[in-house]
């Protein structure tokens, strides 16, 4: 496959992944916190997680794809021996991190979050170091560019 076109793929999934990320912070959990309603979070979620969802599986195919037209093959994840590795590591330790605050957030935390609002500091946390992540990501990829950090 064309390496612009994974790119161009790659790009508008952290569009959508990020900047959706983004939104909820600024746009719904300040509100939500205030009025001490998970409504407004969980209503959010239910419209944003399909596109969301769909995003972040497209990220993670394209990266590894890209990461492969780049020579960094499976054995060479986590060796952080060159620029590239170390970018391409980074960015999946951080998928990881990424996958276990999802797993948290569904599992342990929305689940009590729908009928208990104390819960919403602990929603906001999972929130907060998500988006941070994306963000982080995004950054790290940028690298990519110049031959990796």
């Amino acid at each position: 496959m064309n390496h612009h076109f994974l790119l161009i793929i790659h790009l508008l999934s952290a569009t959508v992944w990020v900047g959706g990320h983004l939104l909820l912070v600024f746009g719904h959990l300040p509100q939500a916190l205030k009025e001490k309603d998970p409504s407004i979070i969980l209503n959010y979620e239910k419209k944003y997680e399909p596109v969301g969802m769909t995003a972040l599986v497209l990220l993670v195919i394209t990266g590894i794809l890209m990461a492969y037209k780049y020579g960094v093959t499976i054995e060479y994840w986590f060796q952080f021996a060159t620029p590239i590795e170390k970018v391409v590591s980074t960015k999946l330790l951080l998928l990881f991190l990424t996958a276990a605050f999802a797993l948290s957030a569904q599992f342990r935390v929305i689940p009590k979050l729908k009928n208990n609002p104390d819960k919403l500091p602990e929603m906001a946390f999972h929130i907060l170091s998500v988006t941070t992540i994306g963000v982080l990501m995004l950054i790290f990829g940028s690298y990519i560019r110049f031959g990796g950090f």
